[in-house]
């Protein structure tokens, strides 16, 4: 094997590269030409303008510090200074441009660097700038070194008038902004969302921008602006935003509007439009806009305007302007005030009859009111012209729009008393109605009409009687009296005395003798003429004889008459009739029975024996007295028996072909009424009720077989039949009795109301309708139970009271009432020397009233 290879040190090799550069450092500056170079070293320098620009001259030469004078020169051969040491700064710490101050730095200057270069400022390039620039210096005073640049300039692409956003109307023809400056000029083409646009019908690129043809909503997009600088190879793209804008359009505005004056009121102006248009309100008549305005406001997104409270000088012109960024468009609207209506003007006025009349009434109001009368207390009024069922009225009317008042004039001719009276004027419009009331007076001569018909004034036994003469007349009339042809107040007779002179005058008459039964004239007097009336006195006498008495009805202690009076005259009607009633056997007429009834009762003797002859006589009352007994006549009582039939009080509401129907107005019960039928001598201890449901079949009434019921009734004169069937007949008998027998039956049919059905449902208790009843009825019951018993503890007062009274009565009273009983049943039995009750019986019309009275039969004739 050979010997291994040896590696040199480390500190040889070190020195032996420091020796190789040190020669090659000399041997570089012993070739090194002294020369200037620029930096960036391109020799043209294309640059846009506005833009700023740093070209740095760097000497390149062996020794450096031999350089000298080193320098820029423009392209007009200027040197360029360099920056001055006291300036103002163009911008501020926060980037803001400051104001000229005449102290800022200069569009270029020059700025030494480290390691002796020399650097050309240029703040912002214009077109001007442009040109070959020069750097020179001097090289150990013997050398002058120099070197250039070329500066070309160009205009960048700038976006001078092309809005991020823009808005097109809808509807119009509109071009989006794309002004592009450059130089060279670039070339312009648009896509919208991306895709290229053509030029067409449509869409037509022109140098300003893309003309869109007829603007619609589908038209929104991106759209984007692309400018290219082929000669420089810029490109540059600007996007807008289009959204397509459209013009406001008014769509609720009525041409008129209604306020009532003194009430809050609101309306609408409705627009539409992109965006949503602003709304306002103005007023033509001040052009000032009513949301500055007190008591109004305005929403003007919905354009609702609102006043708190209407007055009458808000009336007129208003505009309703609807504004957005595509347009304005506005609307009249008018607004008619509504004045509620007010009558300022009604007078009450007069005239004669057979005239014309006319009341006036006056209203002011907006719109001015329609005005129309009617007679007080009625709800007729009177229409516009003549009217249709009286030709002699006519209603005119008069309209003032623009004052805002009318009148209407009611018209009547050939006037007539029954025109007299109040009148309503009402004044209406759309706000409210009004009202007021006057008088229409029709004057009239006197008239004694209201008189014609009046009775003779009857006097008797020279009482003083009062003639009273009332004559109806407008203006009043003045009363004269006359008799025997003569004029009373100039007679001066003491028997005869004038009160009053009209329109009401009495004459009060003293007849002493016969001579004062006359007729005396009343005459009445006033501005529209004269009118008599003959007024009569007459003596006044006790009725004729009764014409006749008939027995209608016997019982064994009653009989019922048919009275037919004496002849009346008008004026003196009878008041009463009487009777005087004894046993026949018994001749003294003194000791007889008296009995009065009003005329329009029935005449019923009551209290007889059975079996027993009575004598009757009677009489007739007026106001003067009774009049003479006449008609004698005799009448026996039948022996006793049993009792009348009974009177059910209940009318029929239908009727068969047969008998009538009584109905009820339940379906499960029916109260059944009557009257105490007369007794026939015994009385009636109780009453028998028998009812069946059946119905009619051919005809004839069939009961249904074990379905009848009967019952016996005490002391009372009604039953309640319960448990009954709804939508059934039932056929009732009612009988009296008494120790005779029973009464013949009084018989009805009754027919229950239909019912509801009630379906059990199994496990389901259900009451019944009936049991429903009985348990309010019971709880009513119990309620009054303790209502009276708290009156009877508290105020001693009620039933119970009452029962506790009557059980603590001592046994003279009961012998009182006893002996009061005894004596309705038998005829008055009168002690020797004591004084005899008569009774007067009246009969109203429902009940019939007993009263004691005078014995008529003391101071007559028999």
């Amino acid at each position: 094997m050979g010997e291994p290879l040896r590696t040199p040190s480390l500190p040889l090799v070190w020195a032996t590269l420091l020796l190789c550069s040190c020669s090659l450092i000399e041997l570089s500056h012993a070739d090194l030409v002294p020369s200037l170079e620029i930096l960036p070293m391109q020799e043209v320098q294309r640059k846009p303008v506005g833009k700023s620009l740093i070209l740095t001259c760097r000497p390149t030469v062996p020794e450096p510090a031999l350089v000298a004078d080193l320098q820029w020169k423009d392209n007009m051969n200027n040197t360029i200074l360099p920056k001055p040491p006291n300036y103002d700064p163009l911008y501020d710490s926060k980037g803001n441009r400051r104001k000229a101050t005449g102290r800022n730095q200069p569009p270029m200057y020059t700025e030494t660097l480290p390691g002796e270069s020399l650097a050309l400022m240029i703040s912002s390039l214009t077109v001007e700038m442009g040109g070959k620039y020069y750097c020179t210096a001097s090289y150990a005073n013997t050398e002058i070194l120099e070197t250039s640049v070329t500066i070309t300039t160009y205009v960048a692409i700038t976006w001078t008038n092309a809005p991020e956003n823009q808005y097109p109307t809808l509807g119009q023809d509109y071009v989006v902004m794309c002004e592009v400056k450059a130089d060279p000029n670039p070339t312009i083409d648009w896509l919208r969302n991306g895709d290229p646009i053509r030029t067409g019908d449509k869409y037509v690129v022109q140098t300003h921008g893309l003309l869109i043809h007829d603007v619609q909503e589908t038209d929104e997009g991106i759209y984007t602006c692309r400018a290219a600088v082929i000669d420089t190879g810029e490109l540059l793209e600007r996007t807008i935003r289009v959204e397509v804008f459209i013009q406001p359009v008014i769509v609720h505005l009525p041409p008129t509007l209604e306020a009532i004056e003194g009430k809050p009121f609101a309306a609408n102006c409705t627009a539409t439009g992109k965006p949503v248009p602003e709304i306002s309100w103005i007023r033509d008549a001040t052009q000032l806009n009513v949301a500055t305005a007190d008591r109004f406001q305005v929403n003007p997104q919905t354009g609702l305007v609102t006043i708190n409270s209407v007055r009458e000088d808000d009336y007129g012109t208003y505009t309703c302007l609807a504004k957005n960024k595509a347009g304005v468009v506005d609307q009249k609207t008018k607004l008619n005030v509504l004045v509620r209506p007010a009558i300022y003007e009604l007078y009450n006025v007069t005239g004669g009859r057979t005239k014309e009349i006319a009341i006036t009434c006056r209203a002011k109001g907006r719109p001015a009111p329609a005005i129309t009368f009617r007679r007080w207390g009625t709800q007729e009024e009177y229409s516009p012209g003549v009217q249709v069922d009286d030709e002699r009225i006519v209603l005119e009317r008069y309209f003032d729009e623009d004052r805002g008042e009318s009148s209407g004039t009611l018209r009547i001719a050939n006037a007539e008393r029954t025109d007299d009276g109040l009148y309503q004027c009402i004044a209406r419009n759309k706000g409210a109605d009004a009202y007021k009331t006057g008088h229409i007076t029709v004057e009239f001569g006197p008239d004694f009409s209201q008189m014609k018909d009046l009775p003779p004034v009857f006097t008797w036994d020279q009482r003083k009687a009062n003639l009273s003469c009332l004559a109806m007349g407008i203006p009043n009339a003045t009363i004269e009296w006359h008799w025997n042809g003569r004029k009373i107040k100039e007679l001066y007779d003491t028997n005869l005395k004038i009160v009053g002179t009209g329109p009401r005058s009495d004459l009060i008459v003293h007849p002493v003798t016969r001579q004062y039964y006359s007729a005396y004239k009343c005459i009445a007097t006033n501005i529209h003429g004269t009118a008599e009336h003959d007024m009569q006195l007459k003596e006044a006498r006790v009725p004729e004889f009764v014409s006749a008495a008939v027995p209608r009805q016997l019982t064994a202690t009653t009989i019922t008459f048919d009275i037919r009076g004496p002849p009346t005259e008008l004026g003196l009607p009878i008041l009463a009739f009487s009777v005087q009633y004894k046993e026949a056997l018994n001749p003294d007429w003194s000791t007889a029975y008296n009995r009065s009834w009003s005329p329009d009762s029935p005449y019923i003797v009551e209290g007889l024996r059975p079996q027993t002859e009575y004598s009757f006589r009677f009489a007739a009352r007026n106001q003067v007295g009774l009049g003479n007994w006449g008609v004698n006549q005799k009448q026996s009582t039948p022996r006793r028996s049993a009792p009348e039939e009974p009177k059910p009080l209940h009318n029929p509401v239908q009727h068969d072909k047969e008998e009538p129907v009584v109905v009820s107005p339940y379906s499960d019960h029916f109260e059944l009424r009557w009257g105490v039928p007369a007794d026939n001598g015994e009385p009636i201890d109780r009453y028998q009720i028998k009812y069946c449901p059946g119905m009619k079949i051919s005809g004839a009434w069939t009961e249904l077989e074990n379905s009848c019921n009967t019952v016996n009734v005490v002391e009372t004169t009604s039953y309640e039949m319960t448990d009954l069937n709804g939508n059934t007949y039932y056929r009732i008998e009612l009988k009296a009795h008494n120790a005779i027998g029973y009464s013949s039956p009084a018989s009805i049919i009754m027919k229950t109301t239909r019912g509801i059905d009630v379906i059990q449902v199994a496990e389901r208790q259900v009451l019944s309708s009936a049991a429903i009843v009985g348990i309010a009825v019971g709880g009513v019951l119990l309620l009054l139970l303790i209502v009276d018993l708290l009156c009877c503890i508290t105020v001693h007062m009620g039933v119970m009271a009452a029962m506790c009274r009557k059980a603590k009565r001592s046994p003279s009273e009961i012998d009182d009432e006893a002996k009061l009983g005894r004596d309705e049943k038998e005829p008055l039995r009168t002690p020797t020397g004591s004084i005899k009750q008569n009774s007067t019986i009246e009969f109203d019309g429902r009940f019939v009233h007993s009263r004691s009275g005078e014995i008529i039969g003391k101071n007559s004739a028999v």
